[in-house]
Order: C-alpha cells, then structure tokens, then sequence
C-alpha cells in the first residue's frame, strides 16, 4: 500500500496536468526510497522501478501497458492486472501469506539496487534504446515546460 503523501503527491501532480509516466514517477521515488531505508531491497534497479509502476497502477494512475516485445508476456499481463485493479477502485482483502512471503523475498535481496550507480546505468541503458530524436523531444519538452 502506497503511503498517503505519495498518493497526495501523484493526485496533484494529476491535477497539475502532468503526465502519467510523471505521476507514477513519485511512486517509484518511494519504492527507491524504501530500499535505500533499508524497509527491503530488490534484485535490480529496473526490479524497484517495476514495483513502483505496479503500485501506480494499482493506485489508478493511468499507465499503458509496456508494447509487446519489450518484456515478457507474463510481465504485460500483470500490468493489465494492475491497471484492471485500478480502475475498479475496490480494495480486495489481501492474501496476509502471500503479502508475507513477497516481503521476505524482498528482504533477502540486497539494497544496492537503489544506489546512483545502479540508477544512473539502469537510465542511460534505458535511454540508450531509445532514437535521438525521440530523447530530443522529450528533453524539448522538459524544457518548455520546466517551472521558471
């Protein structure tokens, strides 16, 4: 369960008119933040930003689900999952045994995951992917609309 200043945080950013990606932003801030606490820890970078991305999901932040071919068809149908659990707005009792065991699975991995290094490789690999022209549309973009 996200915590209330996060989910505060993403409905303004919402109310703000910024983008999804922006407001699932602040609940992979909050993942990231609970590794470098020491609350858990995960296997990868991109294994602490998928966490929070199920979490905005879960939370109703309108994400899409990841094209096909660039993960795997078992982590596109979780994302569907996500976003179905989302939009009905009902909050289903959760397994106390399944939450558990995700927790200590979590637990048993290292906090490394969260440093800069780790995050600084995980976005130039991810912009890598990416075409010039597309990154240089989007830093035009975060330009034009940057707080003055």
């Amino acid at each position: 369960m996200p915590e209330k200043e996060t989910l505060e945080r993403a409905k303004e950013d919402k109310r703000e008119g910024k983008s999804p990606s922006t407001q699932a932003g602040e609940f992979v801030r909050e993942e990231i933040e609970h590794i470098r606490e020491g609350k858990h820890g995960a296997r990868s970078a991109k294994q602490a930003i998928a966490i929070g991305l199920s979490k905005a999901r879960r939370a109703g932040v309108k994400l899409g689900t990841p094209k096909k071919g660039t993960v795997s068809k078992e982590t596109r149908e979780q994302a569907v999952r996500d976003s179905r659990k989302g939009k009905s707005g009902s909050t289903g009792k959760t397994s106390t045994k399944r939450s558990r065991a995700t927790l200590r699975a979590l637990k048993r991995e290292g906090h490394s995951a969260a440093s800069k290094l780790a995050l600084a490789r995980q976005a130039h690999k991810a912009a890598a992917k990416r075409s010039a022209a597309s990154r240089s549309r989007s830093a035009k973009k975060a330009a034009a609309t940057r707080k003055k």
